[in-house]
């Protein structure tokens, strides 16, 4: 079977998704299929191992995990474990999960605390609109954005069940969050030769 052989108006499951052997990889959002952009730039790839090592530094012996990509999330809105009524599965580029059940061996099953994703050229629509509507659905406590070309950062927090937005940030900025006590994220380590 090729990707060519779906019908693309139809609504799909996570029991769908995981019939499928086909090279691209895909993403389920709302049941649709999105099929994820080429394989990430250089510019894409250091951004991503920054953020990383950073996140791996800080959690290095504390609950809560770093996950990257490939890395399945399955997102519904009740913590579904019924494959034929999952809709969402999503690739984020990192995932932060601080409640180990979440953790399965297909990956994650319900809404990380926090989701990264790094814009490339081209998927900018997903990521800022059908995205941001299933993470703040699914209760994703922080989405964050990192634009490597603007070098801009920009983060969502969930208050009473709606995502707040930062104000942009750049380079000369520190990053915290109060899911992660402690942590700092120097954005001008994150954008450093780029």
């Amino acid at each position: 079977m090729q990707l060519s052989d779906l019908d693309l108006s139809k609504t799909y499951s996570y029991a769908d998704y995981l019939q499928w052997t086909f090279e691209d990889r895909l993403e389920l959002i709302k049941g649709k299929i999105f099929k994820m952009t080429p394989a990430p730039a250089p510019l894409h790839q250091r951004i991503s191992w920054r953020l990383s090592g950073e996140l791996y530094h800080y959690l290095k012996n504390k609950s809560c995990q770093a996950f990257a990509a490939p890395f399945d999330v399955r997102l519904s809105r009740k913590r579904e474990s019924d494959e034929k009524k999952i809709f969402t599965v999503v690739q984020p580029d990192i995932c932060v999960v601080c409640d180990p059940s979440k953790i399965d061996t297909r990956g994650c099953t319900g809404a990380p605390d926090i989701i990264v994703e790094i814009l490339s050229p081209g998927n900018n629509q997903k990521e800022l609109r059908n995205k941001y509507e299933v993470y703040e659905e699914a209760s994703v406590k922080e989405y964050w954005i990192v634009s490597p070309q603007d070098k801009t950062f920009l983060r969502y927090t969930l208050i009473s069940g709606a995502y707040q937005p930062s104000r942009l940030m750049t380079t000369g900025d520190i990053i915290t969050t109060e899911i992660l006590p402690g942590f700092e994220l120097d954005l001008d380590t994150v954008f450093a030769d780029n």
